[in-house]
């Protein structure tokens, strides 16, 4: 009971949520797409937010869910609930895939599909500087912010293109270890207490 209570009394970190940053949700969160999620958000205004769940992998084959891409070695990841029939993509080659968006920190979102085969068969691409998603996180407007109000997230800059290469079961953990002693704590809760 110590324990939950001292977790209650973190207070929300005053970074605020921009493109580039992160998202790291609190331990206890339960839901399927978000309990112990690493979010990179792709824009964030006041029409609302986006972005992908970084550390959620799809246990099928790349190319067994995306039909039509080159052979590719390579896994593809929940983005999150919306529109799940969709894919993104968030890469490292910048102007080399025209049409993409700087997100930051050496990160891109999407750009030319076809850009995206053509560098795949010539082996320019691998699963360190592009990573595929089916769907994507949204929230709408104001919506985060009262999540963050209510310490369901915490916001973190620790970030850059190196992210797609971390271990991807180890990203929540080590994500928080990022943020200091106070949120370290975090990752030591088991994820069901009662069996603790």
């Amino acid at each position: 009971m110590k324990d939950i209570n001292r977790l209650v009394q973190i207070k929300s970190n005053n970074l605020k949520p921009k493109a580039g940053r992160l998202l790291i949700s609190e331990p206890f969160m339960g839901d399927y797409y978000f309990g112990r999620s690493v979010v990179l958000l792709v824009e964030h205004n006041e029409e609302g937010s986006f972005g992908v769940v970084l550390n959620k992998i799809i246990e099928a084959p790349l190319n067994e869910v995306l039909k039509g891409l080159p052979p590719f070695e390579s896994r593809i990841y929940l983005g999150g609930p919306v529109d799940t029939s969709s894919t993104f993509y968030i890469h490292t080659l910048g102007d080399k895939i025209e049409g993409s968006q700087e997100i930051g920190h050496g990160l891109f979102w999407g750009g030319d599909i076809e850009l995206i085969k053509e560098l795949i068969i010539l082996n320019q691409l691998n699963s360190e500087n592009i990573r595929f998603f089916i769907g994507y996180s949204g929230w709408e407007a104001k919506q985060l912010d009262g999540e963050l109000e209510s310490n369901s997230w915490i916001v973190s800059s620790h970030i850059d293109k190196s992210i797609l290469t971390l271990p991807t079961k180890e990203l929540w953990k080590r994500s928080l270890k990022n943020m200091g002693p106070v949120y370290n704590y975090w990752s030591k809760f088991p994820v069901d207490p009662g069996m603790n």
